[in-house]
């Protein structure tokens, strides 16, 4: 099993100062970071890439759309945004040597009409996707859409759901990621909806219910990596844990109060209780 840390925990933009905290995760035991691709610098992610390979770390990246540039908007010209938005990030992922890019990327996070999404809003959600699609297959990587709770998004809230958006997308470079976290709210079987999320079963966010240190909250781990490894899961554990170091990445995901030791405490903690589940 491939295991990886989501560097949100620390950072929304890589950055020098992230290089002392990079070596340190190798040295954990981590093979795999989770890059946020938010500045679409294609030369940046070339250069980071290098000094990733040197540090022996694999990569994943995570990206998101806003209502300036949403796949879904009524207006053309804000999809047509969306959708080179998501293709430059991509061409990002390409150039750092990401595999997986995966997150909201299909509707703009934390944007709401007061109702769920129309048809009008379902055919453009496909319609832009299968575009991203097509890039994603001459760049060399794989979607990973994310489905999120519901008051995160109103578009694709369920394992469900977003099955049968990626069949409708029906493209092999389109296929979903499960996050526990969002489950934990939305779905009413976790094993149920791992086994729905299976055949397209891209990528995988190990996230407490708290978003603080995996093992320590209350969402059902024996039984989530009981159903990942039957139904053969072999792709990444990502921990995907938020903190209180970037002031405006802790408002938009409503972290509040310090609830771990530190940085490095949870990275440990969350790999040795991964590894314990999945091992054991």
């Amino acid at each position: 099993m491939n295991y990886g840390m989501n560097l949100l925990l620390w950072t929304d933009d890589l950055n020098d100062q992230m290089l002392p905290v990079l070596e340190q995760l190798k040295q954990i035991g981590y093979d795999t970071v989770e890059l946020p691709i938010f500045d679409l610098n294609v030369d940046k992610y070339a250069a980071w890439g290098k000094r990733l390979d040197d540090l022996g770390l694999r990569r994943t990246a995570v990206t998101v759309r806003t209502v300036e540039d949403n796949p879904i908007s009524p207006d053309p010209k804000v999809r047509a945004l969306g959708v080179e938005r998501n293709k430059q990030a991509l061409d990002c992922c390409q150039a750092v040597g990401a595999t997986v890019l995966v997150g909201p990327f299909h509707s703009a996070l934390g944007h709401f009409t007061g109702q769920g999404p129309t048809q009008d809003e379902w055919h453009w959600g496909v319609e832009s996707m299968r575009q991203v699609a097509e890039h994603a297959a001459t760049c060399g990587v794989t979607l990973g859409v994310e489905y999120l709770n519901r008051f995160e998004c109103y578009f694709l809230n369920s394992a469900a759901d977003t099955v049968r958006f990626v069949q409708e997308v029906d493209h092999p470079a389109c296929r979903l990621m499960y996050d526990t976290f969002h489950a934990n709210i939305e779905e009413k079987d976790e094993a149920e909806a791992i086994r729905t999320c299976s055949p397209y079963l891209a990528h995988v966010h190990i996230s407490e219910n708290d978003r603080s240190t995996p093992g320590q909250g209350h969402v059902n781990w024996q039984k989530t990596f009981a159903t990942l490894k039957e139904v053969g899961y072999d792709g990444c554990l990502m921990v995907e844990a938020f903190g209180l170091a970037l002031p405006a990445l802790a408002a938009a995901t409503k972290i509040w109060r310090r609830m771990f030791q530190s940085e490095e405490q949870l990275a440990r903690d969350a790999l040795a209780f991964m590894k314990a589940q999945w091992e054991g």
